[in-house]
């Protein structure tokens, strides 16, 4: 059985999302951030990353990490590359040359988009948004994007899903992604196409269903 570590609340709704596509059984594990915890290291403190057994998986104290009958493996994004290799079907690669283009588009969206993303989502978390600094940050952040989006914009000319006609693991690696931007919707008003893509994505039910259970748990 294929074991999650992580919180629906954490980068680890990827791995669920993908799992609830492929219709897997998962055992989940809701180790919650460190940061999230007064004094992570406390007796009652509840499971988290810097938790000695939470770090046995995941030496690093990052969440998402599973445990895939025995094969452990971290990082949100890789591991949904690898289930849909394992586990075939329509939202994996159908030739050399879709597994390529999958695997540039995961690593455009790590490295050119997340960061910006993700200091938008942490200025929220804090409730700075409203501060000088915190509106500096998502400002900055914001000037960052402009360029990501336009580009998926135009890749989506011609095309629902970033490889074509069909949903796969690449858009729904993007969309996660993307999906810590929604916060300043003027992006997606200046880039309509990714609007629509991002709607496409997250209108499947196995997206509405991790986030029901997302909604639940506590913040």
């Amino acid at each position: 059985m294929l074991t999650i570590y992580g919180v629906y609340r954490s980068r680890a709704a990827r791995n669920y999302w993908m799992a609830e596509e492929l219709g897997l059984a998962v055992k989940s594990v809701p180790v919650i951030q460190a940061r999230r915890v007064a004094d992570p290291f406390a007796a009652d403190a509840p499971f988290n990353t810097a938790s000695p057994q939470f770090r046995a998986v995941n030496p690093m104290g990052f969440i998402p990490a599973i445990d895939d009958d025995g094969f452990v493996m971290t990082e949100s994004l890789a591991i949904n590359l690898y289930l849909a290799r394992k586990y075939s079907g329509p939202l994996s690669a159908q030739s050399v040359e879709e597994e390529g283009a999958m695997l540039q588009w995961t690593s455009w969206a790590a490295t050119e988009v997340e960061p910006h993303a993700v200091r938008i989502v942490l200025t929220y978390d804090v409730k700075a948004e409203d501060t000088e600094q915190g509106k500096a940050t998502i400002g900055a952040a914001k000037v960052g994007l402009r360029s990501p989006f336009a580009v998926l914009n135009a890749h989506l000319a011609d095309r629902d899903y970033l490889l074509g006609d069909r949903f796969t693991v690449a858009d729904l690696n993007v969309a996660e992604v993307f999906r810590y931007a929604m916060g300043q919707p003027a992006l997606f008003d200046a880039a309509p196409r990714v609007k629509a893509w991002l709607e496409r994505c997250q209108s499947r039910p196995a997206f509405k269903a991790v986030m029901t259970v997302r909604a639940q748990e506590a913040d």
